[in-house]
């Protein structure tokens, strides 16, 4: 005998039933209250008509891989606001090619959209992606300030009726273009109601719930989470399934750390039904609360370690950037395009630098981006064998960021950018606060020499080195990553990816590595008692569409070579010779990173040369060379084949653009950066785009837990022979009377 409480959404009129079997009722009853207390907060929030829902202050909707709770952490009740201003996007206009659409634009398509037969005929549809349609590159590059903009253009992915579709939307002409996507096994991005709803579907079902209490846990203290599961054969085609895994969050906010392990529940995506329950962890005790929140308010005071004075930057003159139309920013020697993407997280465009001797603005990348995120877990067992996440192409990187911190996450002075993105019934909404611009000075140095004096001439040469950040940062769920594009004055780029949040953690019985036989494999390390920190990677996959002074540019290895001496040429036996070799094709631009064979990567403009004959250019100096381990044939390294090599470098094809493909989820890998690779095309002197794998093993060790201190890696664009010298050999050094001078707050009051 069972009994059911339906939760009805007054809005769409869908339906959450709640089963229980009778004698667990009444347990469920103050569920059912808190349910729809946050069903309601949920729908009376979610945006409607012409409105526009503002994340910020509609945390509960937006939130990173939306997670069932069924009671708000306390954590949020008392949330400061935040310092920085907010904007009113709703008379936004585009004032560049590359502008991304506005509030207007998307509530257009939203309505062009809803009259086209494709989705006037059907009761319910989903549109997972709306972003600007970028026109041709050629026409972009030929554009120049006043002129008019091109007919603003969206790309729109949507699933009417279980069919995946990709749309052209003309805001000028309401036109809408529906494309051919050829045969493929993926499916779209998922929408934060995607996540949502997945999260919330298994409490419909009474087995879940009777499990949920069998182990222990109050249903008012649940926390789910979305797990994207791979593809892993033919069962799993055809329909689109997502797991869900469950914790406690009994006493802590940090319920990563008390994992329900073993559970894993198998659901429709789309129907919301129950497919499969698993519960192989009914011996694994849930691991204890302690010690595991992370917040400065939940901390002791008389344990709380104050280890630093306040430091901060001043500048009173104000920053030495500017940012024009909301998204040209323009500092020292530099100018680019910024703008957010719900995918990507962040888009730097038309990045170009200002040559000292000629004053002329160059061009060195049309388009840079984070292309793919690839998260394989090492775990083989059945609760975790699928955790190999593709973070931008599943769950979308910028979906995930949440807006910065003002002075923690980014320094007094910074300039903030919002994100503007669509819901799946068209909607836009605000996420405030997504990107922060700031300059950043470590005391580090642009370059310096003093002479010696043993010379006689008193020589002292130094320059301080300050850079412009545009940073990002997304919480994708327990993990999050802080993305940062840094410019500086001699012509570099550096891209860094920082690594924080929480680990994902798998419960175990074991309390002390002495009770472990030596014969187990835990697939990581005992953190705390009951707690296993997985071991696992991060491949962080950058889309880089250099164009080095044009856009015919070809990629040259140049390869360091022992070469050996005769005894009658030289009291040396060796030296190393640079042997330059130009890539023809993209075969010949597959670069696994070897320590012992080193090279240099080139991206050279073949037509441009200096005034002593070198062709200009930029090399990618590599970091973060972490590589995979996983068999080739291993299903998730079958999907992120775009990780066999640490460098790939492609003819550019505006339709490649997502290292895993346009459709990740789920997909079966024929549609990844591997495979345009093994097509062979031509690359010499052509327009190229160049790839670049930053990655990271993990082992984890006790001081990740409860949170981890970030882990950063970068690689670095950096002129070769682009300049005829030290492009920041004019520029003045600091002296005393640049500089304001403070006074420490007791001083000042004397």
């Amino acid at each position: 005998m069972s009994s059911t409480i339906t939760l009805k959404n007054s809005r769409n009129s869908e339906t959450v039933t709640v089963t229980m079997e009778t004698p667990n009722f009444f347990r469920l009853c103050f569920l059912s209250i808190c349910a729809g207390l946050v069903l309601l907060f949920t729908w009376s929030h979610f945006p409607s008509g012409p409105d526009l829902l503002d994340c910020t202050t509609n945390s509960a909707w937006c939130t990173s891989k939306n997670r069932f709770q069924s009671k708000q952490p306390s954590h949020l009740k008392n949330r400061h606001n935040n310092p920085t201003r907010h904007r009113n996007h709703a008379s936004d206009t585009p004032h560049h090619p590359l502008d991304p659409l506005t509030v207007q634009e998307i509530n257009k398509i939203r309505t062009i959209i809803s009259s086209h037969p494709i989705f006037s005929t059907s009761a319910g549809y989903a549109l997972h992606s709306i972003e600007l349609e970028e026109p041709e590159k050629p026409l972009v590059l030929k554009w120049k300030k006043g002129d008019p903009l091109f007919p603003r253009k969206a790309s729109v992915v949507a699933r009417v009726k279980g069919e995946s579709h990709v749309l052209t939307v003309d805001l000028t002409t309401s036109e809408v273009t529906v494309h051919q996507t050829g045969p493929h096994s993926g499916y779209p991005m998922m929408t934060l109601e995607d996540m949502t709803t997945a999260t919330w579907a298994p409490l419909a079902d009474a087995t879940f719930n009777r499990t949920i209490i069998e182990r222990g846990v109050d249903l008012t203290d649940l926390a789910c989470l979305p797990i994207s599961l791979g593809w892993y054969g033919k069962t799993e085609e055809n329909r689109r399934l997502i797991k869900v895994q469950c914790y406690s969050m009994k006493d802590t906010v940090n319920f990563y750390m008390r994992p329900i392990e073993g559970l894993t529940v198998l659901l429709d995506l789309d129907t919301k039904q129950v497919v499969e329950i698993s519960d192989k962890g009914a011996n694994i005790p849930i691991p204890n609360a302690a010690n595991t929140d992370y917040r400065y308010s939940a901390q002791k005071q008389n344990q709380v370690i104050k280890l630093l004075k306040p430091i901060s930057i001043e500048q009173p003159k104000g920053p030495s950037f500017t940012v024009e139309d909301d998204h040209l920013v323009k500092w020292a020697n530099w100018e680019f395009h910024v703008k957010p993407d719900a995918r990507a997280g962040v888009i730097v465009s038309r990045a170009k630098v200002r040559d000292p001797d000629t004053g002329e603005l160059r061009d060195v990348m049309y388009k840079g981006f984070t292309s793919e995120l690839f998260v394989p877990y090492m775990d083989p067992t059945d609760a975790w064998y699928f955790k190999t996440y593709m973070d931008a192409g599943e769950y979308g990187f910028g979906l995930q960021a949440m807006p910065l911190e003002p002075l923690n996450d980014c320094p007094r002075n910074a300039h903030y950018m919002d994100g503007v993105f669509a819901a799946a019934d068209g909607t836009p909404y605000v996420r405030s606060n997504m990107v922060c611009i700031f300059e950043s000075y470590a005391g580090d140095i642009g370059w310096r020499h003093t002479e010696s004096p043993i010379t006689g001439m008193e020589i002292r040469e130094v320059r301080p080195k300050v850079t412009l950040v545009v940073r990002m940062a997304a919480s994708v769920a327990n993990y999050d990553y802080i993305v940062d594009w840094e410019f500086q004055t001699d012509g570099l780029i550096r891209i860094k990816v920082g690594l924080s949040g929480i680990l994902m953690v798998k419960g175990t019985p074991y309390q002390n590595v002495n009770q472990v036989s030596g014969q187990e494999s835990l697939y990581g390390t005992l953190l705390s008692e009951n707690v296993i920190g997985v071991i696992h990677d991060h491949y962080i996959t950058f889309h880089l569409d250099m164009d080095v002074d044009g856009s015919d540019n070809s990629f040259v290895k140049v390869n360091l070579q022992r070469e050996q001496n005769s005894p009658s040429e030289s009291p040396r036996k060796s030296f190393l010779k640079a042997t330059r070799n130009v890539a023809k094709t993209e075969k010949d631009a597959q670069v696994k990173l070897k320590l012992y064979d080193p090279s240099e990567f080139h991206v050279i403009n073949p037509s441009k040369k200096t005034r002593v004959g070198n062709p200009v250019g930029y090399k990618v100096v590599p970091g973060g060379t972490a590589a995979s381990l996983l068999d080739l044939d291993d299903p998730p390294q079958k999907r992120g084949a775009f990780t066999n090599n640490q460098i790939w470098v492609t003819q550019y094809n505006r339709s490649e653009q997502w290292a895993g493909g346009l459709f990740v989820y789920q997909s079966q890998g024929e549609d990844t950066l591997a495979v345009w690779s093994n097509r062979d095309r031509e690359i010499e002197n052509k327009d190229i785009v160049v790839w670049y794998t930053l990655g990271f093993h993990h082992i984890p060790c006790q001081e990740d837990f409860p949170i981890m201190p970030t882990v950063s890696a970068s690689f670095d664009l950096k002129p070769v022979n682009f300049f005829e010298s030290n492009p920041i050999l004019r520029t003045p050094p600091n002296v005393e009377t640049d500089l304001p001078v403070c006074e420490a707050a007791a001083a000042a009051a004397a």
